[in-house]
C-alpha cells in the first residue's frame, strides 16, 4: 500500500501564500502527494483578560475569519487537472514558524512563500519563511514572489 507523500503549506491568504500552495499542489500532482494547508492566526487575546465575556467572541471571530481566507485561498488555484489532489485545510491559533513547523513533522515537505502579511512584508525573507527554514524537521520549500503580469501597452 502505497502512503501519499505529506506536503504542509504555509497559508496567509498573500499572493506569496497562494504561489506556495499552487506549487505544492503540483509538486503533490507530481509524487501523488496530498497537502494539509495550515493557516495559523493569532486572535489578539493579549490584551484582554482571560476568561473576560469578549474572550469567546473575539476567538470566533478570528477562527472564522481564518478558515474564510484559507477557502478563499484554496479556491484560487487553477483547478486545471489538479481535482485528484487531496487538500486538507487546517486553521490553527499559534505563532505560524511554530505550527507550520510543528505540523511538518511526519511531512515529506513544508512550502512557503518568502513573505506574507506580516508588519516587514517588503524584506526579500519573511520572518515566518526564515524560522521555518531554521526549525523544519524536513525539506523545505521557500516559493518566489509571483511575478507582476506583464503590462498590455508593450512596455517591459
Amino acid at each position: 500500500m502505497n502512503i501519499p507523500r505529506r506536503i504542509v503549506v504555509g497559508i496567509d491568504g498573500s499572493p506569496e501564500s497562494l504561489a506556495a500552495l499552487e506549487w505544492a499542489v503540483n509538486e503533490a500532482e507530481y509524487t501523488c502527494g496530498e497537502i494539509d494547508a495550515v493557516l495559523a492566526y493569532d486572535s489578539g487575546l493579549a490584551w484582554i483578560d482571560v476568561g473576560s465575556e469578549y474572550q469567546a467572541a473575539i476567538v470566533e471571530h478570528s477562527a472564522t475569519r481564518a478558515n474564510q481566507e484559507l477557502r478563499r485561498t484554496i479556491g484560487a488555484i487553477s483547478s486545471e487537472g489538479h481535482d485528484r489532489i487531496k487538500i486538507n485545510p487546517l486553521v490553527v491559533e499559534g505563532v505560524p514558524a511554530r505550527v507550520l513547523v510543528e505540523h511538518a513533522r511526519d511531512a515529506e515537505l513544508l512550502v512557503v512563500g518568502t513573505r506574507g502579511r506580516g508588519a516587514f512584508a517588503p524584506h526579500l525573507l519573511g520572518s515566518v519563511s526564515q524560522r521555518c527554514a531554521e526549525l523544519s524537521p524536513c525539506p523545505v520549500v521557500i516559493v518566489p514572489s509571483p511575478r507582476p503580469e506583464p503590462s498590455e501597452g508593450g512596455e517591459s
